[in-house]
């Protein structure tokens, strides 16, 4: 079978690091594989097998206006299109909003492909825009399925958009995690004998970073030999870097950028904390688990709370509430035992949400999709 996956790049993310774990999974089974990408080869953070066929369409460049905005997307969606038609995959499976609706319009009149979007984030807290949304509610209803990660999301598309089938399936975790470039070691920064409270994502808003480091902060001087590492790059460096230095204990708070060994990070963490204010379904807290790491999160729309059983693997907080966050941190750090009983039980996701259990639901969902298609054509 050959399968075709798009995305609009491979730099670090989490849509982009499914999208390479489904390639080579996909891969190594013996099917052909093909990745598209808008952005080109130097926005990589992931690699691919040499044997997995890559397209680079070469077209992520800003757009200064509507007008020139149209321009770039219908370029994208001819490029795209014509590999299509020239590779004619059995199925082209898309990943994130914008790429799904790209998809979903290259596709029309192809009439023997199935094509699968998936959503990777909680619609309503990351709207697309006027035009963008409209064009999700329509096209949805083209594509031959869409893809939510939560009962949610889910619930959510099957209400605002004209899509088909929607069908729930997570990610999955890989465990251990393979080691990529961009190699930091974790023994390099802080003190050796110091505890450590990880998180690792996007430098954004959405993630609220800000908040992690506030509270931590105020609980920096009763725990002295305790210091907060966020891995991830994003725009808000500066912001946060400021946010630091303007603290009273910038010399235990660490951000050195995106990794290629996150592994290593969480062999290395005492406690994980997701402060998002919003996400799809987050695959950084169940690879934490996966490694043992006891959990703290925001109980934001969607997926923490699909994942952590609360106060038996993990603790949820209220979304953007410091004040439980302190409290929950608070209780964490005093306790060696609670932290090694939610490690003991954390780990419980490798089979949850083995690859192998969230990989044979796409490939239940791409069969019952290709004999339907099959029965329809005939």
């Amino acid at each position: 079978m050959k399968k075709l996956i798009f995305i609009h790049s491979l730099s670090s993310g989490g849509a982009e690091r499914v999208a390479v774990h489904l390639a080579e999974h996909w891969y190594q089974c013996g099917h052909q594989v093909i990745v598209v990408t808008v952005a080109d080869t130097e926005h990589d953070f992931y690699t691919l097998s040499a044997g997995i066929h890559r397209f680079c369409l070469n077209s992520a460049v800003p757009s200064q206006n509507s007008i020139r905005g149209f321009i770039n997307n219908y370029q994208r969606i001819n490029l795209l299109r014509k590999i299509l038609r020239k590779e004619q995959p059995d199925i082209a499976i898309s990943l994130m909003s914008r790429a799904n609706i790209i998809l979903s319009i290259s596709a029309l009149g192809l009439k023997s492909l199935v094509t699968i979007g998936s959503e990777r984030i909680y619609p309503p807290k990351l709207p697309l825009g006027k035009y963008w949304e409209i064009l999700r509610n329509k096209m949805y209803g083209h594509l031959t399925a869409v893809v939510a990660q939560t009962q949610e999301s889910t619930q959510w598309l099957k209400q605002h958009t004209q899509a088909k089938t929607v069908v729930t399936i997570p990610n999955f975790v890989v465990w251990p995690l393979p080691e990529t470039d961009h190699l930091i070691k974790p023994e390099s920064i802080g003190v050796p004998h110091y505890k450590r409270i990880l998180a690792v994502g996007r430098l954004v808003e959405q993630k609220g970073f800000a908040l992690l480091i506030d509270v931590f902060c105020r609980l920096a001087e009763v725990f002295p030999e305790w210091e907060l590492v966020i891995l991830g790059e994003g725009p808000l460096r500066e912001q946060l870097t400021e946010q630091i230095n303007q603290s009273n204990c910038k010399h235990r708070i660490f951000l050195p950028g995106s990794v290629g060994n996150v592994g290593q990070w969480y062999e290395h963490a005492d406690i994980y904390v997701m402060s998002s204010l919003f996400e799809g379904f987050p695959n950084t807290l169940i690879e934490a688990m996966s490694y043992g790491v006891p959990v703290i999160s925001f109980d934001c729309d969607t997926g923490p709370r699909d994942i952590i059983r609360h106060n038996e693997d993990g603790l949820l907080v209220p979304v953007g509430s410091t004040a439980e966050l302190f409290k929950s941190l608070q209780l964490l750090m005093l306790s060696t035992t609670k932290r090694t009983h939610f490690s003991r039980r954390a780990i419980t996701v490798r089979q949850s949400y083995s690859p192998d259990n969230v990989i044979n639901q796409w490939q239940q969902l791409i069969d019952g999709l290709i004999k339907t298609k099959k029965n329809l054509i005939c």
